[in-house]
């Protein structure tokens, strides 16, 4: 399923989901929610990391903060890239407006994004979309067995009373079967809905 010619932490894409209408606090306005509070987070680290150090003087800090973390717009000449940063739901990336872009399956499978890591996307002249993992949330590992649902056939990952959603390319790369014992990643220290399968240990 993965090219082994493909750069690590970089795949492409073509089109951006469209954004969500919705007003009211559904699943999708929550997961919009939580992006933007994890993006606030990774910047004030980011603050934290360039107030720290003896390289730059305030202002020169705060000049590479909005440099890194702002929203580049497309050149008049078209020339530039646009980059957005924004973060992974487990499915798709969420920029900090809302805007919801869609991340190849076998990338994130390759890469085990999970629940919460910051990533880059930069759309090239071209019209490419290439992602970039560049703000991993703390993880751990955990163990489960690999079910399926009853009403919609989707693999899940049972740990205890808990199911977590996996990306089916994933299973599909790891050959996974139901009963299968699976070891996934899941952000360390905040409720998630997604994992990210690390491996599968098959039940003979």
């Amino acid at each position: 399923m993965f090219k082994n010619d493909e750069k690590d932490n970089e795949e492409i894409s073509k089109e951006p989901l469209a954004p969500s209408d919705e007003g009211e606090l559904t699943d999708s306005v929550i997961s919009e929610i939580k992006a933007s509070l994890a993006i606030i987070q990774s910047n004030l680290v980011r603050i934290h990391k360039l107030l720290d150090s003896g390289e730059s003087s305030s202002n020169d800090a705060l000049l590479s903060l909005r440099s890194k973390i702002r929203k580049e717009e497309v050149s008049g000449d078209g020339e530039s890239p646009r980059v957005i940063e924004g973060v992974f739901d487990g499915q798709i990336m969420i920029g900090p407006d809302g805007q919801k872009y869609q991340v190849p399956p076998n990338y994130a499978s390759k890469s085990k994004l999970v629940e919460g890591d910051i990533l880059k996307l930069t759309i090239t002249k071209t019209g490419s979309f290439i992602y970039k993992q560049i703000g991993p949330i703390d993880r751990e590992r955990v163990v489960g067995t690999l079910v399926r649902d009853e009403l919609t056939g989707d693999f899940k990952v049972k740990v205890k009373d808990k199911f977590y959603k996996v990306l089916q390319a994933s299973i599909t790369y790891f050959k996974g079967d139901e009963g299968d014992e699976i070891v996934i990643l899941i952000p360390k220290n905040a409720d998630s809905k997604w994992a990210a399968i690390e491996n599968i240990l098959k039940n003979n």
